[in-house]
């Protein structure tokens, strides 16, 4: 005898709920609309640190605060650190020791803030040449990042006045190459060398400060800073590379393509060479040759790391660039202190 069919049970489909899921996935999607996406050089800690400074302000306020930091990279602040080092190798060398607490404030004070409006003007410029850019667009319209960058200027003009004629004059000629900075990008592959020279300014401003001239050891140094600006920011290009291709952006990442890495390598002799030069010229002892010694490790360590071009890794070698720069910092300083 047939036994008698068996039921099927209905299949269960993962068709949502009527009145729930639907609202539950719209929130989602809410939510992820909302969120902006974390660049690749933004430091998560110096993130947390300026949500916690702002978090006694309004919502609506905060957003704002928010924006307006992120515009002037105060969540990035490994572009200051690799702007204040230089500065203050300036600093010691002019003044055969530490240096007056007033120029170090001036000077410490000036890096963040030029930095910052160079950041705002850079966007500015970015919105007005693509305003696709990813790293600006949505952020804060382009007129309010002109009016921080006018504002900064103001302050940075401010703090010039403070030091004497020669440098003040060397300032005004700063705003000029970081201003051509943001345009080089469209017209040169090469726009590394005039950040280089923008992040550098502060190295004659820095002699002149102390010295009221700048000797040939300061445009020396100037050179050498040239080339290391160059190196790290080619590191950086190499994790944007593909990035740079669609607005039509020019970089030396670009420019070298395949040959990146021997190229890199030059660059890095050439800046060892050129603070050779330097130590000799400054007449400093061997602290600051140990500390070379060092930096030509930390520069083996970044070729390593970057030897098959990963983004992660070119990131991960342009911040390790902060360690080379406070190491010959260390070494000027107890060279001198040494004497």
């Amino acid at each position: 005898m047939a036994s008698p069919p068996r039921k099927r049970k209905p299949r269960k489909t993962n068709a949502p709920a009527s009145g729930t899921r639907p609202r539950a996935r719209a929130a989602v999607a809410k939510t992820a609309a909302k969120a902006k996406p974390q660049l690749a050089d933004s430091s998560t800690r110096a993130t947390w640190v300026l949500n916690w400074l702002l978090r006694k302000l309004p919502a609506h306020r905060r957003g704002k605060a928010l924006d307006y930091l992120v515009l002037t990279r105060m969540d990035r602040p490994i572009g200051a650190l690799l702007l204040l080092w230089p500065t203050w190798w300036a600093l010691w060398l002019a003044s055969g020791d530490f240096p007056s607490w007033k120029l170090l404030l001036i000077f410490t004070l000036g890096v963040f803030v030029m930095r910052a409006a160079g950041c705002a003007l850079n966007d500015y410029a970015e919105h007005l040449l693509d305003p696709q850019v990813a790293r600006s667009a949505g952020r804060v319209r382009p007129r309010e990042a002109l009016v921080v960058f006018m504002v900064l200027l103001a302050i940075a003009f401010a703090l010039a006045l403070l030091t004497n004629r020669l440098t003040l004059q060397l300032a005004l000629a700063g705003v000029t190459l970081a201003v051509v900075y943001p345009i080089s990008k469209r017209f040169t592959y090469l726009p590394q060398v005039v950040l280089g020279a923008a992040f550098g300014w502060s190295i004659p401003m820095a002699f002149a400060a102390v010295t009221h001239t700048v000797p040939t050891l300061g445009w020396l140094l100037f050179i050498g800073n040239i080339l290391w600006v160059t190196i790290y920011d080619t590191e950086y290009a190499m994790v944007e590379r593909e990035d740079d291709l669609k607005p039509g952006a020019n970089s030396s990442a670009i420019l070298f393509g395949d040959a990146d890495l021997p190229i890199l390598g030059m660059l890095m002799g050439t800046f060892l060479l050129a603070m050779l030069f330097v130590g000799q010229r400054a007449q400093l002892g061997w602290p600051y040759w140990l500390a070379l010694l060092v930096a030509v490790g930390l520069f083996g360590w970044q070729l390593w790391r970057i030897r098959r071009r990963a983004r992660d890794a070119c990131m991960a070698a342009l911040r390790h660039n902060n360690w080379l720069g406070l190491t010959l910092w260390i070494g000027i300083v107890l060279a001198l202190a040494l004497g």
